[in-house]
């Protein structure tokens, strides 16, 4: 373990060693806004913690919240990444197959929904399981 006290990592500084977050060796850090957090040692290295939340607010990004593993905020979002080639979220071509496969990300977990000789059958299994989970995922976490 080194020691990463007086370091500095984008807004943070580390003052000192915390208890273990997540079985991971972490560090309580002050933000440059005058927050204090508690970051794991690999998300300060490898770039990842680089602010109390503050940068993001300043960027007009709203601070996340998560319930077990999974962000509230992406619930909602329409957002495709840039490099999909299929276009939906979740839905990717095979090439060993030629077929399509649907998976879908909830607490944590990537779940299998199969393969499919088409897209938009694939689209409509990830649109089924996005309801299911999702619906599911409400009615125990935020009603």
């Amino acid at each position: 373990m080194k020691d990463l006290t007086n370091r500095r990592f984008a807004w943070l500084i580390v003052e000192k060693r915390a208890a273990n977050k997540d079985g991971r060796v972490a560090w309580t850090c002050r933000c440059d806004c005058g927050c204090e957090i508690v970051a794991k040692a690999k998300d300060l290295v490898a770039g990842r913690q680089t602010s109390c939340g503050c940068q993001w607010k300043k960027r007009g990004v709203e601070q996340l919240h998560y319930i077990d593993g999974t962000c509230i905020e992406m619930l909602e979002s329409k957002t495709v990444r840039s490099n999909s080639h299929s276009g939906v979220t979740g839905v990717y071509h095979d090439k060993k197959s030629n077929k399509w496969r649907a998976e879908i990300m909830m607490q944590g977990k990537r779940h299998y929904l199969g393969r499919f000789d088409t897209m938009a059958e694939a689209e409509n299994a990830r649109v089924r399981a996005k309801t299911e989970l999702f619906t599911a995922f409400a009615a125990l976490h935020l009603a």
